[in-house]
């Protein structure tokens, strides 16, 4: 699998967890040049609370673009270490 946005290559695995047909990337399969760290957080009932990435790329930001849940519930422990994507991010 492979997240893409303006044609860059964000996150490239073999090895992703899908969940409610979002993939999960390994932390370690993204391309870190292109993550910010953002303020933004939100709480999934049985996933727990997730953090954000901005994605920035060729002077464009795609503001809260990846995500992550820096210590997921137990019913959501395999996505632990994990980075998913959304708002245009192709994922293929």
């Amino acid at each position: 699998m492979r997240a893409t946005w303006k044609d860059a290559v964000l996150a490239e695995s073999e090895d992703t967890v899908v969940i409610e047909g979002n993939h999960y990337f390994p932390a370690e399969s993204i391309n870190r040049q292109y993550f910010r760290e953002s303020s933004m957080k939100s709480v999934c009932p049985w996933k727990g609370e997730a953090s954000y990435y901005d994605i920035l790329v060729d002077g464009e930001t795609n503001k809260d673009a990846a995500w992550y849940y820096p210590g997921p519930k137990d019913a959501a422990k395999e996505i632990k270490g994990r980075v998913a994507f959304w708002k245009g991010v192709r994922v293929a």
